[in-house]
């Protein structure tokens, strides 16, 4: 199971290489300046950046949780058998561990060990903190991109989806129906309803992209459901979205997803409001 932690190398620099002279001759111990043409370019030449031990472990940690190494909610292994595994002491795993929770990837219960986060909240908090001091054209430019992102996994749904896939998005549509006037349980089930045509899309990458918003999108819905009108529009809007999608009709889910987003995009809370306090 744990196969992908192989310890990790410490590398070092050598010293006393030999090095080549301009004529060919090998010098011992010695370090030369190297001689360059008068025209080489070299503004894309930066200082080589060298990682600590920490952010080694990080990087290894990072991959096995991508690669599902440890389930979403499973706990991981003990700092003890960590360390032993990746052969690094516990104040540098620790260091990691840390930053991973920052990330949104793990979290410490306090007695009880330290668990997988669910894959959407992988790498959220740094984003929604991003977002939370952005400015307001950086705001402008998230919708834009939610657009973009939602608007295709729309029409790939309709592309690729199976009839589980439909029986789910019309579970969640159904909820929504039942809960228009309970403004968290619509957003819940409006959430749900996205996040599952991103499951139909059958892609990856994108869907990954969708999960890294979906603590804004709640936000984002639940600031525009509490005006009068908007659960009822939204609603109608899923439901066509959805008939687009049980139809196979690519063009009608990618302009049904388009003008559901650009009319709640009217409605979007200001900047300081996106996210939670």
């Amino acid at each position: 199971m744990y196969n992908g932690l192989d310890r990790i190398e410490r590398k070092t620099d050598m010293q006393g290489t030999s090095l080549r002279g301009t004529q060919g001759t090998e010098i011992q111990g010695q370090r030369l300046p190297v001689r360059m043409k008068p025209d080489m370019p070299t503004d894309s030449l930066t200082p080589v950046v060298r990682t600590t031990l920490t952010a080694d472990i990080c990087r290894k940690m990072v991959s096995q949780l991508i690669r599902g190494t440890w389930g979403e909610g499973e706990r991981i292994p003990a700092e003890r058998e960590l360390c032993q595994k990746l052969g690094v002491g516990r104040a540098s795993l620790r260091e990691a561990l840390k930053a991973l929770e920052i990330m949104g990837m793990i979290e410490t219960r306090l007695g009880d060990g330290t668990y997988v986060c669910k894959r959407s909240d992988f790498f959220s908090r740094p984003l929604l903190w991003a977002i939370a001091s952005s400015s307001e054209a950086d705001a402008r430019e998230l919708i834009e991109a939610r657009t973009l992102i939602e608007v295709e996994l729309a029409g790939l749904a309709a592309d690729h989806a199976t009839p589980e896939n439909l029986r789910e998005l019309s579970e969640h549509l159904e909820r929504m129906e039942k809960t228009k006037k309970s403004p968290h349980e619509f957003v819940q089930a409006d959430v749900s309803f996205h996040l599952a045509i991103g499951r139909a899309a059958s892609n990856s990458i994108l869907m990954n992209a969708l999960h890294l918003i979906r603590n804004l999108l709640q936000q984002w819905i639940l600031g525009a459901v509490a005006i009068k009108g908007v659960p009822e529009k939204a609603y109608s809007q899923h439901k066509r979205i959805l008939l687009a999608i049980r139809n196979k009709d690519g063009v009608a889910a990618r302009k049904e997803m388009r003008k559901h987003l650009q009319d709640m995009a009217a409605f979007a809370p200001q900047q300081h409001t996106l996210v939670e306090d």
